[in-house]
């Protein structure tokens, strides 16, 4: 099975077999936790080794460190030292009522201290989140505050993301040349912008053709071509840049367009051997921009911080 087919059980289904390996009343570390939980819900190793793409921390461990930490926010379980759980007796409690499942919804339910603590993060961004998912019930979250951020965060970016390509696509044309050389050198390509500039627009059809140092150095060019057009870019299009590559000996090119490309174009692409050719379309040109700071400013810089366990060792004292 590849990667992109194995999924993690989310951290509400971990809940349960969290308290369930705290049954014996021992204290156990986090990352001894972590492994007895998989172990119980017979989760392979492969899904123990997906990483999350932002953060790069195991989602496996990550999830049973919230299943945990929600446990012990419900007064369920306890946290005798640093990175330490252990069931305390109303976890005992209900372990005897054999529940078949424990969840957000159910702590709500039944433990009004968790469900006062859930009232207080109930913030406009989580409503937002909560309205683009189509609940407008106005419900506690079921959600980690964390992937309620990260989730809100991906909502901002993809509205950001139109509004920036419409922007674009209503500029007059030589406004794509000057963003095409602001963006491929924050990217890194064509040395300085000066540099770049001296190369790129060297027509003018309402795109930009031309080429723009790979390196500083000037050890390697790309061919670059870009289109202010509306309607998708078809293979014959894409055959004509790919014949503009060769009659400059350049093996490397990238086509830019603020539409998008059809699907025989990219197949076009994928099996040509003897160069290399990128194709962005709009919605990634927009991506690209907000990734490297081009035509976007910050607004506001949330930090998220944890304890420093470290901070708190007493061992030399």
């Amino acid at each position: 099975m590849s990667e992109d087919n194995v999924t993690v059980p989310d951290f509400q289904s971990m809940m349960l077999p969290c308290l369930q390996a705290l049954a014996d009343g021992r204290e156990r570390s986090a990352q001894t936790l972590y492994l007895e939980v998989a172990d119980r819900m017979g989760i392979s190793e492969q899904q123990r080794s997906l990483r999350h793409e932002k953060r790069g921390t195991s989602i496996c461990n990550t999830n049973i460190n919230f299943a945990a930490s929600y446990l012990y926010m419900a007064g369920l379980l306890a946290k005798p030292k640093r990175a330490c759980f252990q069931i305390v007796e109303a976890g005992q409690a209900l372990l005897k009522k054999k529940p078949e499942r424990i969840s957000i919804r159910f702590l709500v339910e039944n433990y009004p201290s968790f469900a006062e603590r859930q009232k207080q993060w109930r913030k406009p961004t989580e409503k937002a989140v909560d309205k683009e998912n189509g609940d407008t019930s106005g419900f506690l979250t079921e959600t980690p505050p964390e992937d309620t951020l990260e989730k809100a965060h991906s909502i901002l970016c993809s509205d950001l993301a139109r509004e920036l390509l419409d922007q674009v696509r209503r500029s007059h044309w030589k406004f794509l040349e000057r963003l095409v050389v602001e963006l491929l050198t924050k990217m890194g390509y064509g040395g300085s912008r000066h540099d770049a500039a001296k190369v790129i627009g060297k027509s003018g059809d309402n795109g930009i053709d031309g080429i723009i140092n790979e390196d500083k150095l000037g050890l390697d060019v790309i061919y670059v071509q870009a289109k202010r057009h509306e309607q998708p870019i078809s293979e014959p299009q894409v055959r004509d840049f790919s014949g503009a590559l060769d009659g400059k000996s350049a093996t490397k090119g990238v086509f830019i367009t603020t539409s998008s490309f059809t699907k025989p174009a990219d197949e076009y692409v994928a099996r040509i051997g003897n160069k290399k050719i990128i194709l962005i379309d709009g919605q990634r040109l927009a991506e690209l921009m907000i990734e490297y700071n081009v035509g976007v400013a910050i607004k506001e810089t949330y930090e998220v911080k944890r304890i420093d366990y470290d901070y708190f060792d007493e061992s030399e004292l």
